[in-house]
């Protein structure tokens, strides 16, 4: 599409037979099989090149066998590149051994610890969950923070403190578009965006919409924001598919974050959709 080599930062591939997801059981639409098989069917007209596996909420005890299992869909697909994987960071200076388990996987690019179920927005600053962060950057791992508006405070004051560490927001930080909430999601997200250790997945946004009848005007706020506080340098492009099929097909999502930079120079849309991602996730 328009010539645009893409990487996809943000793919989820899970199969019910060889993992419980609990998660699944709230989105029939969503529990059965999704394949490498199905996303190149799902993404055969837009031009990925490249793509990143991110956990997908299967049981943390079973994280490393996820692991195990993306790197030998790999080989089938070579498209997969890099793998985000669960890590229970909050175990503090013991998660290091469940790092090193990972680090033997040379597709394993960074470990996300999905908050957004945290009840406690302060989670992120408990101190034996910083400690696990710091643990990230001895192993050159990313962080990906998939969590609430509620959460952004909190998230700005951990990348402050864990400078060493890249912090990557999944899906805008989830900004309520179906109610229309702005504030205070868009104060919040510019203080985060101060801090330069840290980048924005351009993902998930249709799905904090109304499923059903979203249109890209109601977008349109959360994009400018996004890119006016975290800039070119620090935007790249994420599906989220399969979760996003609740609202929306493959090609669709990526017409609309073409349309959303429309403006923005032919390079500065190159590290949108490509070399920001490879950059952060080294591949």
């Amino acid at each position: 599409m328009n010539g645009l080599p893409i990487v996809d930062s943000h793919v989820h591939l899970w199969n019910p037979a060889q993992f419980r997801y609990p998660w699944l059981d709230a989105l029939p639409a969503l529990n059965r099989a999704w394949l490498a098989a199905d996303f190149a069917a799902a993404s055969a007209t837009t031009g990925v090149g490249k793509m990143i596996f991110i956990e997908c909420g299967c049981k943390p005890a079973l994280s490393l066998a996820e692991v195990i299992w993306a790197s030998d869909l790999a080989k089938a697909e070579p498209r997969l590149k890099g793998i985000v994987a669960h890590a229970t960071l909050e175990k503090s200076e013991l998660v290091r051994a469940d790092l090193t388990a990972l680090s033997g996987w040379p597709l394993v690019k960074g470990v996300r610890r999905n908050l957004q179920g945290e009840s406690d927005a302060g989670f992120l600053l408990r101190p034996e969950f910083v400690a696990g962060v710091k643990q990230l950057a001895g192993f050159g791992f990313t962080c990906d923070l998939c969590i609430r508006p509620e959460q952004l405070r909190a998230a700005a004051k951990l990348a402050a403190r864990v400078p060493e560490v890249t912090f990557v927001l999944d899906h805008f930080g989830k900004p309520d578009v179906r109610g229309k909430h702005r504030e205070p999601w868009a104060a919040d997200l510019r203080a985060l965006a101060a801090l330069p250790n840290v980048a924005c997945k351009l993902s998930g946004l249709t799905t904090e919409a109304d499923w059903s009848h979203w249109r890209p005007d109601d977008l349109k706020f959360y994009f400018e924001r996004a890119l006016e506080c975290f800039g070119f340098d620090r935007v790249l492009f994420g599906s989220d598919w399969p979760v996003a099929t609740l609202a929306t097909d493959y090609r669709r999502w990526v017409e609309t974050v073409q349309e959303s930079i429309q403006s923005a120079s032919p390079a500065d849309r190159i590290k949108v959709f490509q070399t920001n991602a490879e950059r952060i996730y080294r591949v």
